[in-house]
């Protein structure tokens, strides 16, 4: 699976499982921020940093998705694997 492609797939799981995931820019900030998970108003938001390369947004958003209850979502083989062995 592509880059593009499983980033795609990663943002539409992390949907499923109710997490809104936002890319902002975190350069004009004034303080060193990192990408994350948060709860806003009783709601799931991945908040990612839209300078990093894709790659880096790949295991940014696995990383977050393998604390997760994957199991209770389908998720096609390529994307399983990749959360399986996200480097």
């Amino acid at each position: 699976m592509k880059p593009d492609q499983l980033y795609q797939a990663l943002k539409e799981t992390a949907e499923k499982l109710g997490i809104a995931v936002s890319e902002r820019s975190f350069q004009q900030a004034g303080m060193n921020i990192r990408s994350g998970l948060c709860k806003v108003r009783g709601k799931y938001i991945f908040i990612l940093d839209k300078h990093i390369p894709l790659h880096k947004k790949n295991q940014e958003i696995a990383a977050c998705l393998c604390q997760m209850p994957i199991e209770e979502v389908y998720l096609v083989p390529a994307v399983r694997e990749f959360l399986n062995n996200p480097l």
